[in-house]
């Protein structure tokens, strides 16, 4: 179902017209519904545990060293080339989950252990570390709000030709390219310097630096070799690798509402098989996690039992999922005014406007 929005222009910048007026109508930094969950059952499902999280990177590294190691023996083969395919979504794909719950602080307890996995993350989906904590504060601040939110996937009207493109990294990864050398220029886009703070820039800078040279090594480890794969181990994959995370990231909020003040009307939860669960780290459960971000992702599922009552119902699967934004989506591009309208899923006392 579909319904119209009383936005009629959208400017995605971060500091023009649409981010006043989200200010001005209360939507910046604003208070969010949450679906009431007893204290002490809270402070359980909010606990932080080492195991889940160190058996899962243990897994996903060890998965890696196998499929990188194998592919780039065989290379070039038919082995090899399913070893790279796997290897890819291990690297763009599963480093996008990893980045995303170590950059939370909630997947190990131990904190030395997030920052870990957030920094090998960053580099594998060629995010700045410092500059992505600091957007994604500004996501989960200001989900989906036009003109605050500055990791809006599907704009409206989206590009969809630079969704589809995507798919195989070919937008993300040159634009990361470029930030990267800005940024080891010594220089932010005018959005990065509305949301990084000035007393983290020289962090920025420093990353960027150190990152362009581990690239120009890894170049130059090709020339040295007479061969591709250092780059097939180190970069490329993120091309390559990139369809899973963007495919589960348009689930997240793909053709829902914007410019709402409760994550039932702008976020998706969607049951998931357990190898994309896995990728995932159960961000499958994203409504969950938006609207309690701090309970870790071994705890979702959980969490999800103690709110569903009170939310729409999940979508079965990826497929379903994408058979529900994609037409949206499509209609959009023609009418930005159009959204899946959630209302009329909720409880009674919620559905109003």
């Amino acid at each position: 179902m579909t319904a119209t929005s009383t936005t009629t222009t959208r400017d995605y910048s971060l500091s023009g017209e649409s981010t006043a007026a989200a200010i001005e109508s209360g939507l910046a930094t604003a208070d969010w519904y949450r679906t009431p969950i007893p204290r002490k059952r809270m402070k359980e499902l909010m606990q932080r545990r080492d195991g889940p999280a160190i058996r899962d990177t243990l897994i996903w590294i060890g998965l890696l060293v196998l499929f990188g190691t194998v592919g780039a023996i065989t290379w070039f083969s038919w082995i090899s080339v399913v070893c790279f395919l796997c290897y890819g979504v291990l690297y763009g794909s599963g480093g996008d989950s990893r980045w995303h719950e170590a950059g939370h602080g909630t997947a190990f307890r131990t904190r030395w252990m997030n920052d870990v996995v957030y920094q090998i993350a960053c580099f594998f989906m060629m995010r700045n570390p410092t500059a992505w904590r600091w957007s994604h504060t500004r996501h989960h601040t200001d989900t989906i709000i036009v003109g605050r939110d500055a990791e809006i996937l599907a704009m409206r009207p989206p590009k969809l030709w630079t969704i589809g493109l995507n798919f195989f990294g070919l937008v993300d990864v040159p634009l990361s390219m470029w930030a990267m050398v800005r940024h080891s220029a010594g220089r932010l886009s005018s959005d990065e310097a509305v949301y990084i703070p000035e007393s983290e820039h020289h962090k920025v800078f420093r990353v960027a630096r150190v990152w362009l040279v581990i690239y120009a090594l890894t170049i130059a480890a090709c020339f040295v070799f007479g061969s591709i794969v250092p780059l097939l181990l180190v970069g490329l994959p993120r091309l390559f690798g990139a369809w899973h995370h963007v495919l589960t990231g348009l689930i997240q909020h793909a053709g829902l509402a914007d410019n709402v003040l409760d994550h039932r009307l702008n976020t998706r939860t969607c049951y998931m098989n357990p190898i994309s669960r896995f990728i995932y780290w159960n961000m499958n459960y994203h409504l969950e996690h938006h609207m309690y971000p701090m309970v870790p992702f071994h705890r979702l599922a959980e969490l999800h039992e103690e709110i569903k009552h009170d939310c729409p119902p999940p979508t079965a699967s990826i497929p379903a999922a994408v058979r529900e934004f994609t037409p949206i989506l499509f209609r959009e591009a023609h009418d930005p005014e159009v959204f899946i309208d959630r209302r009329p899923q909720l409880p009674p006392p919620a559905a109003i406007d």
